[in-house]
């Protein structure tokens, strides 16, 4: 279970400041822990802190912050069950997806271990014509400065990992926001940090009211801005960010196709679209929104895909047997209802689930949306997936494109003419064939396109956001 307190990190160090930021159990809506809430002065003081490291963290080598790493991924397991359980409660997130989610924390910190040593540069041949005879270059990279991260509810421990550990390894302090919601996992990985002898000011940890936070964004001393999160704040943070560097990792209305050839293999399809629609209630930005399904397949999938979704177990997260647990808030639930209600209004029909009381919302799967509906057109971030058919592979591939986010998709084909012909033509991120477009590890490049953001996360890739290209041009002779 949760401690009945949580400081923040400040500079390295727990700040048992107050206990303001009440966080709840997200299955019984009762008060689980408190957490410290930093106010603009802690704020400030962490970013001057920051901005104060960089000389301590440009002499601490390489070899240093892969035991800084290896240290966190040695602490992550002995710690797994409490990670899990934690994640659990305060996310309301089913135990064994909570579990996959630590496993995922590891991962990405035994991956951000092995990058740290291996930030190389390269040799630039000058001669590229008489004038610079004797002339060579060399390229280092090194780190961009102090880094402001804010992350999201519904991955907070992996999702802050993304942002957390590259900084580790590129040797860049950084001011850590976690969702208000889920700060428990964050903090957590504070108290490990703490345990390292990581350069004073390396890290803080501050959970804050997005109204309280804007130093996050607007601070000139931040070089870098990362933000997970939906997309109306994203872009609002870019426009507010100044000329600090920006990465978005931002939402979607993520689409699977079904091609015509899949007739053999549709109880795989099935499991793994059933997967993608309703793991974590459905809160993920690459959770499967909408179904495109040939024609030809579309009546013989359509009874098996009602059939998985009713038997998906819907109540409390700890329960082993659950799959679908609460929302984040009732709130979210009541969107989510409206969204579908209006869909119903304009032609919709619900062929399963469609129930909703207080934050639980059933697993549910509609058919005839229109495309011009909330439903279809937005973010749904909740366990609701639209069906629907197509005639020609063409043509569903418009349909996939024809939407304001580009994230990732997700091709059941065992034609290699039309994977290669869905990687050319979808407009998104990453094109996930055979598998649907929820799949993520954590060392590949992932983000979006369009209203889905920009720049990518995966270990190496945010390590090159947060360093910057150093030329060293030397003359032989003179």
């Amino acid at each position: 279970m949760l401690k009945p307190t949580y400081p923040y990190y400040l500079a390295n160090v727990a700040v048992a400041a107050n206990t303001d930021l009440e966080v709840t159990d997200k299955y019984s809506g009762e008060v689980a822990t408190r957490v410290a809430l930093a106010d603009a002065k802690a704020i400030d003081e962490a970013i001057a802190a920051a901005q104060a490291a960089m000389p301590a963290l440009r002499a601490f080598p390489p070899y240093k912050r892969q035991a800084v790493l290896e240290h966190c991924v040695a602490r992550f397991r002995e710690r797994f069950d409490e990670l899990a359980m934690a994640l659990c409660i305060e996310a309301g997130k089913p135990i064994n997806d909570s579990r996959g989610e630590v496993t995922r924390l590891i991962d990405t910190f035994r991956v951000a271990a092995e990058e740290s040593v291996r930030i190389d540069g390269e040799i630039i041949n000058l001669e590229i014509s008489a004038r610079a005879k004797g002339y060579h270059g060399y390229v280092k990279r090194v780190p961009i400065g102090p880094c402001s991260f804010i992350s999201p509810f519904n991955f907070p421990l992996n999702l802050a990992a993304h942002k957390v550990a590259p900084a580790l390894a590129a040797g860049v302090p950084f001011v850590l926001k976690p969702a208000s919601r889920t700060p428990v996992g964050a903090l957590i990985i504070g108290e490990v940090l703490a345990e390292t002898d990581l350069p004073k000011g390396a890290f803080s940890i501050l959970p804050a009211h997005r109204d309280g936070a804007d130093l996050f964004t607007t601070d000139e001393r931040f070089k870098l801005l990362s933000f997970t999160g939906s997309p109306a704040v994203g872009w609002d943070l870019k426009r507010k960010a100044g000329k600090k560097k920006v990465v978005l990792e931002l939402g979607g209305n993520a689409a699977a196709v079904v091609d015509a050839d899949q007739g053999g293999k549709l109880d795989y399809v099935v499991d793994r679209l059933a997967f993608g629609a309703y793991y974590q209630s459905g809160q993920s930005c690459i959770g499967v929104q909408r179904i495109l399904v040939h024609a030809s397949l579309y009546e013989a999938l359509r009874e098996k895909l009602i059939a998985k979704t009713k038997s998906l177990k819907m109540g409390d997260p700890k329960d082993e047997t659950t799959f679908v647990g609460p929302m984040i808030s009732e709130s979210e639930a009541r969107r989510l209802a409206l969204w579908m209600e209006a869909a119903v209004f304009d032609g919709a029909k619900i062929i399963a689930g469609g129930k909703v009381e207080g934050a639980m919302f059933e697993a549910t799967l509609l058919e005839n949306v229109g495309r011009g509906t909330d439903l279809y057109r937005r973010e749904a971030f909740g366990p609701v997936a639209i069906l629907e058919r197509f005639e020609d592979f063409g043509e569903a591939l418009e349909v996939v494109n024809d939407s304001d986010f580009g994230l990732q998709a997700g091709v059941f084909t065992d034609s290699l003419a039309n994977a290669h012909r869905a990687w050319d033509t979808l407009d998104v991120g990453g094109v996930v064939i055979n598998d649907i477009p929820s799949f993520r590890v954590d060392n590949m490049p992932y983000g979006g396109v369009k209203d889905s953001g920009l720049g990518r996360e995966g270990v190496r890739y945010a390590i090159e956001d947060m360093t910057e290209l150093r030329l060293m041009v030397m003359r032989e002779t003179w």
